[in-house]
């Protein structure tokens, strides 16, 4: 993943745009569904940039990112961080120009989803009800809802249609748009002033094995036409939503198809949904950053020794995979991923500081990942303020040290191994050969190891 510095720096100009008309009604939506899932930044960019709109029109003028920097109070850093953000929701898209003169960019702000929208939306509204909590989601909806005021049975419907009121042409007006026909036609370089429905949040459905899916169904019976453009697109979403595996998703698709072979997506929804909330003890997924954030990360040059390629293995690498390649390739059990999601949310750790938490506590535990000894480290690196991979690196390494010295003097400790712990290389200082122990030759650790090493290498090239 590029540094932020590397896609843009505070002379980088830029012009506003809008893909449509904004309303002041977008204010309230901005504020109370997305700034929850966003955080005050973002909503802060965003605002700023609409700001720049003159109003009623479509494009700003030309400014250089230092001026964001000033209007805002925050680095660069924090303004890459948050377009990314709004560019993942939805809420802008952003063109790139380089030439002579340098680099520019149009950034173009999309409206909202419309409160119906964002509430029916089957992404955004879980992870706004998992942020808030019940109460006030439903309190929301409230807000931004009335009751339907049922319409009473003796009234009859006695409005006129067009062609009741307005009479045809007459054949002298035909002739009249016949020779001004060239001044109704829109110009090629003109466009209209409106705005068009904003779509939902979409998971490419390329990311989801619908061959797997197919194989498994193939077996049920289920014809393919079932899985229509519009079922494959909710699949793709509950797939990212949920984590679910395309074996997994054959049962619920089973479990909403009806008799005339239709999958009913509010059904595969709800399975789906109850599923996970059965299997993490009655809680639903929370919108989390999958890497590390651009503000904790430290490897920002590109890496020479072996540990800076792992620190920035570790900026870049989502924690369930750091997690699945140090277990040889072994999917997390749902205890597991319950334990991460956890230390994240409870402890506030980033992710980076978290794929060094996994490596540390496998290693030391002989591949187990036991809740207790987490929530000891976790909570340690959580009252050290620990936020970059380089930090969680070096306490590691201070703990270890500590614990040796202690070994060393005799002097008393609560933690008494009953084994050879195996420790990570880098717990040896200045890129030292750790010493090699009774560990070493287990064919299976020795697999492990391989398969990080082929992952750097892959990340390397």
């Amino acid at each position: 993943m590029a540094q932020h510095w590397q896609e843009l720096i505070p002379i980088d100009r830029y012009l506003v745009t809008s893909s449509g008309l904004l309303h002041e009604y977008d204010r309230k939506v901005l504020t109370f569904l997305y700034q929850p899932l966003i955080g005050s930044t973002c909503l802060s960019l965003y605002m700023t940039l609409w700001a720049e709109l003159d109003e009623n029109r479509l494009w700003s003028e030309s400014s250089t990112h230092h001026l964001l920097m000033n209007l805002l109070s925050v680095n660069l850093k924090d303004i890459h961080e948050a377009r990314l953000k709004l560019e993942g929701i939805g809420l802008l898209k952003t063109y790139v120009k380089t030439d002579e003169s340098g680099r520019s960019f149009i950034y173009e702000i999309h409206p909202p989803l419309n409160p119906e929208q964002f509430f029916l939306d089957g992404m955004l509204n879980i992870y706004l009800y998992r942020k808030i909590g019940k109460n006030h989601f439903s309190r929301l909806k409230r807000f931004f809802s009335i009751p339907k005021k049922p319409m009473e049975e003796d009234y009859l419907d006695v409005t006129r249609a067009f062609q009741d009121v307005f009479a045809s042409a007459t054949p002298g007006s035909l002739q009249y748009m016949q020779e001004h026909s060239e001044d109704l036609e829109a110009e090629p370089a003109q466009e209209f002033i409106g705005r068009s429905d904003q779509k939902p949040i979409q998971i490419d459905t390329s990311t989801f094995d619908f061959e797997m899916l197919m194989a498994g169904l193939n077996e049920s019976l289920v014809p393919q036409k079932s899985l229509t453009k519009k079922v494959k697109e909710v699949v793709s979403n509950l797939a990212f939503l949920y984590g679910i595996s395309p074996i997994e998703m054959k049962n619920f698709i089973l479990g909403a198809i009806n008799e005339n072979d239709e999958i009913d997506i509010e059904d595969l929804r709800k399975g789906a949904r109850d599923w996970y909330q059965f299997e993490n003890y009655d809680q639903l997924p929370s919108l989390i950053n999958r890497t590390q954030p651009a503000v904790h990360q430290v490897q920002l040059t590109e890496p020479k020794t072996q540990e800076e390629k792992l620190i920035r293995y570790y900026e870049t690498t989502p924690p369930i995979v750091t997690f699945k390649e140090l277990s040889g390739g072994v999917e997390p059990s749902v205890a597991n991923l319950k334990i991460l999601e956890e230390i994240m949310i409870k402890y506030k750790l980033p992710p980076g500081v978290v794929n060094v938490l996994i490596e540390v506590v496998l290693r030391k535990t002989d591949m187990k990942f036991t809740k207790n000894f987490v929530e000891s480290i976790a909570s340690h690196w959580a009252r050290l303020k620990i936020k970059t991979v380089k930090d969680a690196m070096e306490a590691a390494r201070k703990e270890e040290r500590s614990f040796k010295e202690s070994k060393k003097t005799g002097k008393a400790t609560n933690k008494k191994p009953i084994r050879t712990e195996v420790l990570p290389d880098w717990f040896e200082e200045n890129g030292k050969e750790s010493v090699k122990d009774s560990k070493q030759d287990d064919p299976d650790l020795e697999a492990k190891k391989r398969s990080i090493e082929e992952k750097l290498k892959a990340f390397r090239k």
